[in-house]
C-alpha cells in the first residue's frame, strides 16, 4: 500500500502515549482504540499524526492546512461533549474537501436518532421492535397496546450509555422512573421500545457501495445463561460484571438459512440509512427465528482484539489488513464535493 499522511482525529482527552510501558489496561481501556489504530497505522509505513479536539474546529483546519493529510482516520465520537455533532465534524471535513475514513454525515445523522432510523427501516419493511418516544419535558402516558416487559434507553446515546439492569421494566412505576432518569440525568428523550427475549447478534460491515459482511458475532452470558441479555453500560465496560456473568462475544453458530437471512437484512439496513465505510448492526431473533433490528452503529470501536476486528480477524483479515481496508474506503468515498 502507498505510504500517506494520515491525519488521526480523536477526542484531545484520547491521545495516546507512544508506548504502553508501565501503563495497566484498566489505564490504557479509555485510549485502546487510538492506541491501536495510531501505532498500527505507523507500524504500516504512514507518516501519522494524532490530532486531539473538544470544542474548537480551527485544530482541524489548522492541521489540514499544515500536515495536508492524504487522509483523516476519524476516530471522534463527540464535540463539544455531544455525541451527535461528531456527524457536524464530518460534515466540516467536506467543506474543507478532506478525504475521511468512516461515516458520512447523512448516515450518522440518520443512525444516530434511533427513533428516526426506526421509522425508516419500518418504511422498508424490516423489522424492528415497536417502540414510542417520549420527549423530555413530557410525562409518560399510559401506554396502550404494550406488554411488558419494556426497554427504555436513550434515543441518541450510544456505547450503551444509560443502559443499565433498571433500563428492562416490568411495570408502569419502573417505566416513569426511568424515564424520568434518561430526562433529568442524560438529558435526553426517552425510547421504549418492546423487549425481544431472544439471541443478541452483531454483524461488521465494510463498505461504501460494495459492500463485505463479516461473521455474525453473538453476545452469550455462560455464567448465567438464564437471565435477560441486555447489553449494558456494565456488562460493556466493567471487567468484574463480565467475569461474574461470563460476558463472552464470539462466532454464532447459525443455520446457513438463518445466516444468509441474517446477511441480506444487515445490507439493506446498511444502504436504508446511508452508511459508509464500516458499520455495525445489533439484532435479536426470538424463538421462532424472527430477526429484528435493534439499532446501526456507524464507526463502531476499532481496537484490537474487540468484537469488530475479531470478526474480521475470523476469516483471515487480521488487523493490519481491516485498517488498510478502511483506509481505502475513505480514499475512494464519492463525496459531493469529488462531483462537483
Amino acid at each position: 500500500m502507498r505510504k500517506r499522511r494520515i491525519m488521526v482525529l480523536m477526542h484531545e482527552a484520547l491521545i495516546p502515549p507512544d508506548s504502553l510501558e508501565g501503563v495497566s489496561d484498566e489505564e490504557m481501556m479509555d485510549w485502546k482504540t487510538e492506541f491501536d489504530v495510531v501505532k498500527t497505522l505507523r507500524l504500516m509505513g504512514h507518516e501519522v499524526l494524532p490530532v486531539g479536539v473538544i470544542d474548537d474546529l480551527s485544530k482541524i483546519r489548522d492541521a489540514i492546512m499544515n500536515f495536508k493529510p492524504h487522509l483523516c482516520f476519524n476516530l471522534l465520537e463527540e464535540f463539544h461533549g455531544v455525541g451527535t455533532y461528531d456527524q457536524h465534524v464530518v460534515g466540516f471535513l467536506e467543506l474543507l474537501r478532506q478525504n475521511y475514513t468512516g461515516c458520512n454525515p447523512r448516515g450518522l445523522m440518520l443512525s444516530h436518532d434511533k427513533s428516526l432510523a426506526k421509522k425508516i427501516l419500518t418504511y422498508h419493511r424490516i423489522a424492528t421492535p415497536k417502540f414510542v418516544v417520549i420527549n423530555r419535558g413530557k410525562k409518560v402516558r399510559r401506554l396502550e397496546r404494550r406488554e411488558y416487559p419494556l426497554l427504555v434507553k436513550s434515543v441518541i446515546e450510544d456505547a450503551s450509555l444509560g443502559i443499565s439492569d433498571a433500563s428492562l421494566v416490568y411495570d408502569e412505576a419502573a417505566l416513569i422512573k426511568q424515564v424520568a432518569y434518561l430526562h433529568d440525568e442524560l438529558k435526553t428523550d426517552a425510547l421504549i421500545e418492546e423487549y425481544i427475549e431472544g439471541r443478541e447478534f452483531y454483524v461488521g460491515i465494510l463498505g461504501n457501495r460494495r459492500l463485505t459482511v463479516l461473521p455474525v458475532w453473538e453476545l452469550k452470558f455462560s455464567k448465567a445463561p438464564n437471565i435477560p441479555k441486555i447489553a449494558t453500560a456494565m456488562v460493556k465496560w466493567d471487567t468484574e460484571t463480565q467475569e461474574r456473568l461470563g460476558v463472552e462475544t464470539n462466532a454464532a453458530v447459525l443455520t446457513s438459512e438463518l445466516r444468509e437471512r441474517i446477511i441480506s437484512l444487515c445490507k439493506r439496513v446498511y444502504r436504508a440509512l446511508d452508511l459508509s465505510g464500516y458499520a455495525r448492526i445489533d439484532l435479536r431473533c426470538n424463538a421462532q427465528g424472527k430477526v429484528y433490528v435493534l439499532e446501526a452503529n456507524p464507526n463502531p470501536n476499532l481496537s484490537f482484539g474487540e468484537d469488530f476486528a475479531e470478526s474480521a480477524d475470523s476469516v483471515g483479515i487480521e488487523y493490519e489488513d481491516l485498517l488498510k481496508r478502511i483506509v481505502n474506503l475513505g480514499l475512494n468515498y464519492q463525496a459531493h464535493w469529488r462531483l462537483v
